[in-house]
């Protein structure tokens, strides 16, 4: 049996159409993308309805049966269509759940039995593992820098990948990250012998603004350098025996910041009203959308997972455990290898910008 269960209009139009009989009224779609309640709309002989609910596995339920020969049409919206394209090439965590069961769980095999709730939890951890340094799991927002010079980290954030501002051609100029100036966790209020004041409840009081904060944004960006600006010495005697610029200083696109205390991006202020992307690592756990594994990965997941059970119990012979261990290295070093994607066209296409000359 093939594995693919939509039609072309399911998958290029996000649609599937039904007739009427005057006497069915549940119509079960089997789009890979599954309904929600904004997702998508109901369609009667070309006219919008509104008179159905959306039950469980995907049945649309109708409070009246359309007449015979109605067609009844439901039709996925944009963004719906869009996360459904490109989506054979994964497969889901559930299904890997699945083919792991069957394949190496039973009577005369390694792993006689084990829990779902096991094999749940060792493939979770695989795909977090995974997304941080094997899968193509980079994630990005488009966003606008305000006047406060502050984005809020994504929801789903783990760890940034690349921020770069765009210019009027649509094309990116990236912003790099500064040692020279910090931003503090905590912003304790002093008294005048410099200790720590306490509110009522014991607790240290907090200022509700980092100065040095303030005095970052507030920073001239012009050439014209002052006494006490970071770019220049600070003794008279060490004027011009600074060789050069520092190389994260050399470049105009900005500086950013990572701000744990109020969670955000802080920028410089050379990017307010700036359109940025922001690409940042998932863990590819956030919401269900994301807990899919390319197919190019999928024997790598296996390994791991009877690896990660197998290490886990007692009375398993060490050479079996090393053995995994080495399937799961093999494995996992082949998905890398495949989801790299290089193509030697490309490669050969940048070099035959460089000095010399490629054959090709």
């Amino acid at each position: 049996m093939g594995l693919l269960t939509e039609t072309n209009a399911q998958y290029y139009s996000g649609q599937q159409a039904f007739i009427g009989d005057n006497n069915t009224v549940d119509f079960k779609c089997t789009f890979n993308t599954d309904l929600t309640s904004t997702n998508f709309i109901v369609k009667v002989n070309g006219g919008l309805v509104t008179n159905y609910t959306l039950q469980a596995e995907n049945t649309v339920r109708f409070a009246v049966a359309p007449a015979t020969n109605d067609t009844i049409v439901v039709e996925l919206n944009k963004v719906a269509i869009e996360n459904n394209y490109g989506s054979y090439e994964y497969i889901s965590l559930n299904d890997i759940i699945n083919n792991f069961i069957v394949a190496y769980i039973g009577a005369g095999k390694l792993i006689p039995s084990a829990k779902r709730t096991d094999i749940m939890f060792h493939a979770k951890r695989g795909l977090q593992e995974f997304s941080y340094d094997t899968l193509k799991s980079i994630k990005s927002q488009e966003l606008t820098i305000p006047p406060s010079l502050s984005i809020v980290i994504p929801q789903d954030y783990v760890n940034y990948v690349k921020c770069s501002w765009i210019d009027n051609a649509g094309a990116k100029h990236i912003i790099y990250p500064t040692r020279v100036t910090f931003n503090p966790t905590e912003l304790p209020i002093q008294d005048n012998d410099g200790i720590p004041s306490q509110d009522s409840d014991g607790e240290n009081t907090l200022a509700n603004q980092s100065l040095t904060e303030e005095a970052w944004k507030n920073r001239s960006l012009t050439t014209d350098l002052q006494p006490d600006d970071y770019r220049i010495p600070k003794r008279d005697f060490l004027l011009g025996q600074r060789y050069g610029l520092q190389p994260e200083e050399a470049q105009v696109n900005g500086m950013f910041t990572i701000n744990e205390r109020t969670g955000t991006f802080s920028f410089s202020s050379d990017l307010a009203g700036k359109l940025i992307i922001l690409e940042y690592i998932s863990d590819g756990l956030a919401v269900d959308l994301d807990m899919k594994l390319p197919k190019m990965a999928e024997q790598a997941m296996y390994m791991h997972i009877a690896y990660s059970i197998l290490s886990g119990r007692a009375n398993v012979q060490e050479y079996i455990v090393n053995r995994f261990k080495r399937d799961r290295s093999s494995a996992l070093r082949n998905a890398k290898i495949r989801l790299s994607n290089i193509k030697i066209e490309e490669i050969a296409q940048v070099f035959r910008n460089k000095s010399k000359w490629i054959k090709h």
